[in-house]
């Protein structure tokens, strides 16, 4: 045998050509990754960028010629027979390709849907006139237009070249009567309105007992009365701001010469992208990103922001975290310090690995089975018998939700903490046992601080897996469209009870559920790539601390 043959055996035995194909499958999974989270950035975060508007001249052949105004979103080339196909006049001579266009037209009350797909070869005199107005509402979508006039009560006030600045000051006053308005709502009214309802169910309560007297009903009545009085002079304050919001309007000329008024009470902003710099452009796109990340959903899910998501996904799995790091560390501490290692205890670590592979969705109809349905209606029996027959804990809510996932991400934490403490050296537990130290002791205060490092790698396999869980949760507490925060200044400010909204399920809806497919399919690449973000600044988090768990006890191991 050669040297040369020699040589690639001993290669072969060192076990090199293995750790080659280990570390080339780890790097394509890694461009892998990279590639797809670049394709949902860049399909996600250019939505938020305003593009130009073009205006042109839409030739359909044997058909009246017409203009068209809208935004480019899509462009792709056709074979020119499946447009034939499709009932398109489209003439057999030619290249085999042709140009199909996806607008964005807007103006859903005059045109009956946002987009319009248009043959490239037909449309021809294509420009993008300065002077285009966007009118972003907070109902039906944008509006494409020529700016007319701004009226005031009717009455015209501004028109021409003076209109674009009247209607920018316009704005800037209609918004911050909105915020008023918002606020009132929200704070104000909700607070009144919980007060309303506890005094209710104070009352009910004492009649289920046998309490409610004259000087009981007579409390009950002022506070009542106290509040319904707050409430109507709120109530006057939300009429004249309404009033005020709606008092202007605005009116525009769409691209087939049909002028629209609008009320500025229902536009969230006006914009020219034709006359932005780039400047203006990254300032408009900044805005777009906060508003996206700090608002609340509008239109089905299709426009504003997802801040309610973000906060209700975080919510639940910092809930989540806090139940199941302490029943997953005492369980795997049981099993391997003081439960005997016969065969019930290898049947139990079995069966604690098997769990992890259960489907999530299994996990989902059991949390609606036992903790909504059985454990939350023992708790509205119990405890909260006034509300009946509207269920309180009785139905699916943030609670059950993050029980859910701490039974689903269990079995992780378990196995993490169980491996933490099988690698703790035996010698340190002698040697705390023979200067004095109890069994217990032992545990509290030497073997478990040493292993906490596994147990938050056992937590941050947890987080990954539940933060992105979507199934479960459609049984047990997340809901399409929630906008109050499950945390508020409400007593007793963190609902359990609430109904919250999840990114991962947004996804799902504006994916799936929409009625507005074309709008709504950049927000599942934003929100997306929104939830992968979040799920790494959590287990980023995780991290940090176990890394300073570790440092912090490395010297226990020498």
């Amino acid at each position: 045998m050669s040297v040369k043959q020699n040589n690639l055996k001993s290669w072969y035995k060192s076990g090199a050509p293995g750790v080659w194909m280990s570390g080339g499958a780890v790097a394509i999974a890694i461009i892998m990754t990279l590639g797809l989270l670049a394709v949902i950035a860049t399909r996600g975060l250019g939505h938020f960028w305003p593009a130009d508007i073009i205006e042109a001249d839409y030739q359909v052949p044997g058909q009246e010629a017409r203009v068209i105004l809208g935004e480019v979103v899509q462009a792709e080339e056709v074979p020119r027979a499946r447009l034939a196909a499709a009932g398109l006049p489209v003439a057999e001579a030619g290249g085999e390709f042709m140009t199909r266009e996806l607008l964005k037209v807007g103006n859903r009350e005059l045109f009956g849907a946002d987009f319009t797909w248009v043959v490239g070869e037909w449309l021809s005199n294509t420009r993008t006139p300065a002077n285009v107005t966007v009118l972003e509402r907070r109902e039906w979508g944008n509006f494409y237009g020529n700016l007319v006039n701004v009226k005031e009560s009717g009455q015209v006030v501004a028109e021409g070249d003076a209109a674009w600045p009247a209607l920018q000051e316009r704005l800037d006053r209609v918004d911050g009567l909105h915020a008023q308005l918002v606020r009132l709502e929200k704070r104000d009214i909700g607070r009144i309105n919980h007060g309303l309802e506890r005094i209710r169910l104070e009352g009910r309560k004492l009649q289920l007992q046998g309490k409610l007297d004259a000087v009981a009903q007579a409390s009950m009545d002022a506070r009542r009365d106290a509040l319904n009085e707050e409430y109507k002079v709120l109530e006057e304050r939300m009429v004249a701001l309404t009033q005020q919001i709606n008092r202007d309007s605005v009116t525009l000329t769409a691209s087939d010469g049909r002028q629209t008024e609008i009320a500025l009470g229902k536009i969230v902003r006006a914009y020219r992208p034709n006359a932005m710099s780039i400047v203006d452009k990254l300032g408009f796109y900044g805005m777009k990103l906060w508003e996206f990340v700090s608002d609340e959903p509008r239109e089905a899910n299709t426009e504003g922001g997802i801040f309610p998501a973000i906060f209700g996904t975080v919510l639940m799995v910092m809930l989540m975290a806090v139940i199941v790091t302490p029943f997953g560390v005492i369980a795997a501490v049981y099993l391997r310090e003081y439960a005997h290692q016969g065969a019930l205890t290898r049947v139990i670590r079995i069966a604690v690995n098997n769990l992890a592979g259960v489907p999530s969705i299994v996990y989902g109809v059991f949390g609606l089975g036992f903790f909504v349905y059985v454990l939350g209606g023992s708790i509205d029996r119990l405890f909260f018998p006034e509300s009946a027959p509207a269920p309180t804990f009785g139905t699916p809510g943030l609670m059950w939700a993050s029980l859910t996932l701490a039974i689903l991400t269990l079995p992780v934490v378990i196995v993490a903490t169980e491996e933490g403490l099988a690698r703790i050296p035996r010698a340190v537990r002698e040697g705390s046992l023979a200067l004095g130290a109890t069994k217990a002791e032992t545990l509290w205060k030497v073997v478990i601080p040493m292993a906490s490092p596994a147990m938050m790698t056992g937590l941050i396999l947890a987080v990954a897996r539940a933060a992105g869980e979507v199934a479960p949760l459609m049984l047990v507490g997340v809901v399409k469209l929630a906008p109050t925060l499950p945390l508020n200044g409400n007593y007793p400010y963190l609902h359990l009870d609430q109904k919250i909204m999840h990114l991962g399920f947004h996804i799902y809806d504006v994916g799936f559920q929409s009625p507005n497919v074309e709008a709504a399919r950049p927000l599942v690449y934003a929100t997306a790539l929104l939830l992968v973000i979040v799920i790494a600044l959590l287990n980023l988090t995780a991290v940090y601390i176990r890394n300073h768990l570790r440092e912090k006890y490395k010297a226990l191991d020498h």
